[in-house]
């Protein structure tokens, strides 16, 4: 998914890509390396300043069309995409920051000039020039690192700080060029220009200075654009790579069913949904305080910028070696990716930034909600104060049923609907997504934990859905209450990821089913009330055909859970035996042989609850807390770095989400967003715990180590295995997703 989801900026996106395929398709981009790297305007400017592009963002008293920096971080993520060649995106990061300074007649004598065509280039401060003040004027001198777009550009902005100033303060100059002499210099990237800023003494006129441009947010808002350049890279060569291995053949069949070439492709699929999810947080986070923009943009230097000249690589391997030949169009892509990455990189790297900030902030993850209705939000807020008043509990539950722990309180946000507020009524409230996040708004302002049934979020709606009259008055109020606490009867040892092979038998007597088989993996069985089982009701027909959905009572006699001791030393997990378990009809959900269906609506009651999405535990909260409160083994810049990286994945998994919910907001049908998050989430998991691991030094020997670090290491597994392993999960992103062959 590229970064539009509004239909709204996928046209915009379109008339990107339609400009770039009829002015500069690549055949006319590889023949004017050239002049492209000798600077000025290319022969498509004038029709791309017709257009507009390249003032989507500025206001239209300036020029421009009016709209925001989100806009322009979808037109400079299609440029990406496009490898649109010359001095665009250096361009319209200037205008960009030079937009939201201070107005007087300089800068928007510069700003209409932007506007009208003219390219630009950005010197951020801290980029090796100095300056001091020298009566009515000022005195600039340096050498600046490389500054792409230098030499086409007839504006340059400078950030510059001034001698004996503090670190974070700068002063800022809109430049005519022809007062520049830059240095040619040979650049990574064959399709723009590359130069350096070389100065003696340089005189700048006092009436060159524009104030009001906080040096934080510019860096910040050329960072997001370069995040969304690098987006469309990594889009570009995802989808180059697939095509590619559809049709590519070896020992006569396509390339693309091979699964190791299947999981890196998906891998890819992953890599580039994160870049996406990253830049547009990064472009949202603009308007937000300066601490918001260092976490998003943060993370998005990590995930998109440091991460795509690596997702490029892989991708080139599909290629074999053809993608190592100067014909193909991939090492273009690689040259750009590297070299915006090395442009953008802060000093220490985004990672070590990113944990700076992390050990201070947290995102804000809140919504702006054009169509809720604020008379629910005052009924939803009125309700739980009074919910605060009611005592929380009668009793409690060990494990991770102690969330289901029945109570006054409980039972009375229960009989309100705000325990699963998507249930229908009259169980739940029917909440729409926008009502939904209103609700876990309302919760989170109180400090107060949204109510789970757990399992029951997936057993009870299907029962709701496909079960009887008396089967929802037993059950849906007694779960949401946390009389009963559920688990679930699915995997066995010979049937996992490959559900539909299960072997667990049930069969007719006169007025009820007898089951036999065992089960595994099994939350939460030692404490469940009941579980959902499938079991082979007609071995005669095809494995998916013959499957039932039934309700069994864990204390019917024949049922035997044996927790499984798991290499945590702690008991989540069981196995279930069941011999001879007598389930009534009355038990039984639907008809025979409608189990699969029934499983199906089993498991995508899961992605309903969106208010999860909202605030999701996040696999660095640990190491935070760990780098908060004990010294660790390592230099403090190592620890950063590897809270910094663990936190991007984070904050780049929660964008993912909420791009999701701003999809279903918008009535959209749900996108490849869903189905990557599990796999990232686990790969992020692994990641982020071996790295973390690395940090204790000899405090890593130690069962109960700092932060419950290995703890969490030894845990890992649980999150790589269930719900289908991650191979498998990869697969299905392979072929499902990607459309490669079986």
């Amino acid at each position: 998914m590229p970064i539009p989801i509004t239909d709204e900026h996928h046209e915009l996106a379109a008339a990107t890509r339609g400009f770039a395929e009829r002015h500069a398709p690549r055949e006319w981009t590889r023949s004017a390396f050239e002049p492209l790297a000798g600077g000025g305007r290319p022969a498509f400017w004038e029709a791309l300043v017709a257009q507009g592009l390249h003032a989507i963002h500025l206001d239209e008293d300036a020029g421009g069309q009016g709209g925001t920096v989100l806009d322009l971080a979808v037109v400079v993520e299609q440029a990406g995409h496009s490898l649109l060649p010359g001095p665009f995106t250096p361009t319209v990061a200037a205008s960009a920051v030079l937009s939201a300074a201070q107005p007087g007649p300089w800068r928007d004598e510069m700003l209409a000039r932007l506007a009208a065509g003219a390219p630009a280039a950005i010197v951020l401060p801290g980029s090796g020039l100095s300056v001091r003040a020298a009566g009515e004027g000022w005195i600039l001198t340096g050498r600046s690192v490389p500054v792409l777009g230098l030499l086409s550009a007839e504006i340059v902005l400078v950030g510059v700080t001034e001698s004996g100033a503090e670190a974070d303060s700068a002063v800022w100059f809109a430049l005519e060029a022809g007062t520049l002499t830059p240095v040619v210099e040979v650049g990574t990237d064959l399709t723009r220009d590359l130069g350096r800023l070389e100065l003696g003494d340089l005189d700048v006129p006092g009436d060159a200075l524009v104030e009001g441009i906080d040096s934080a947010t510019a860096g910040s808002t050329v960072a997001a654009l370069y995040a969304a350049e690098a987006s469309g890279l990594a889009r570009w060569v995802r989808e180059a790579a697939i095509d590619y291995v559809k049709v590519r053949e070896q020992f006569g069949v396509p390339v693309g069913s091979f699964q190791a070439v299947k999981h890196k492709a998906a891998r890819l699929l992953i890599s580039s949904e994160l870049a996406a999810a990253a830049a547009w947080d990064a472009a949202r986070s603009l308007t937000q305080s300066v601490e918001q923009q260092s976490l998003a943009v943060g993370a998005a230097g990590v995930v998109a910028l440091d991460a795509a000249a690596e997702t490029v690589i892989s991708a080139t391997t599909m290629f074999g070696g053809i993608g190592f030949t100067w014909e193909h169009d991939i090492h273009l892509y690689m040259r750009r990716a590297m070299s915006i990455a090395a442009l953008s990189r802060p000093v220490g790297g985004w990672d070590r930034q990113l944990g700076e900030a992390a050990l201070a902030h947290e995102r804000d993850v809140s919504f702006e909600l054009l169509d809720e209705d604020p008379a629910f939000r005052e009924w939803v807020a009125r309700t739980l104060d009074e919910a605060l008043t009611i005592s929380v509990a009668e009793g409690t539950r060990e494990g991770w049923s102690g969330a289901v722990a029945p109570g006054p309180r409980r039972s009375f946000l229960a009989e309100n609907g705000l325990v699963s507020s998507h249930w229908p009524k009259p169980w739940g409230l029917g909440a729409t997504p926008v009502e939904q996040i209103v609700i876990a708004e309302e919760y989170a302002a109180r400090n107060l934990p949204q109510p789970s049934t757990v399992i029951g979020e997936w057993a009870v709606p299907t029962i709701l859905a496909h079960g009887t009259d008396a089967q929802a008055e037993r059950f849906a109020r007694a779960t949401l209450r946390g009389d009963i606490v559920w688990c679930q009867l699915f995997s066995e040892p010979g049937a996992g990821s490959d559900l539909a092979g299960l072997s667990t038998r049930a069969v007719k007597q006169d007025d009820g089913w007898l089951i036999n088989g065992q089960k595994v993996w099994t939350s939460s069985a030692h404490e469940a009330d009941w579980g959902i089982c499938l079991a082979r009701t007609d071995p005669s027909v095809p494995k998916h055909r013959g499957l039932t959905y039934f309700l069994i009572d864990m204390r019917s006699p024949g049922v035997e859970v044996r927790p499984l001791k798991q290499s945590t030393g702690h008991s989540e997990f069981n196995e279930v035996f069941l011999t001879d378990v007598f389930v009534p009809d009355d038990l039984m959900v639907g008809e025979p042989g409608q189990g699969w269906r029934l499983t199906a609506t089993t498991l995508a009651n899961e992605r309903l609850s969106i208010g999860s999405g909202l605030g999701a535990h996040k696999t660095s909260d640990a190491l935070r807390e760990l780098l908060r409160k004990e010294p660790v083994a390592v230099a403090r810049d190592q620890a950063l770095s590897v809270l910094g990286r663990a936190f991007a994945l984070d904050l780049a998994l929660l964008a993912l989400n909420r791009r999701e919910l701003f999809r279903r907001l918008s009535g959209l049908e749900p996108g490849a967003s869903s189905s990557v998050a599990k796999v990232a989430s686990a790969l992020a998991a692994q990641q982020t715990h071996t790295a973390a691991l690395g940090l204790l030094g000899a405090e890593g020997s130690l069962d109960d180590a700092p932060g419950g670090l290995v703890q969490n290491a030894l845990s890992l597994p649980s999150s790589l295995v269930g719900g289908g392993t991650v191979e498998i999960q990869l697969n299905i992103i392979a072929e499902r997703i990607l459309g490669l062959p079986r």
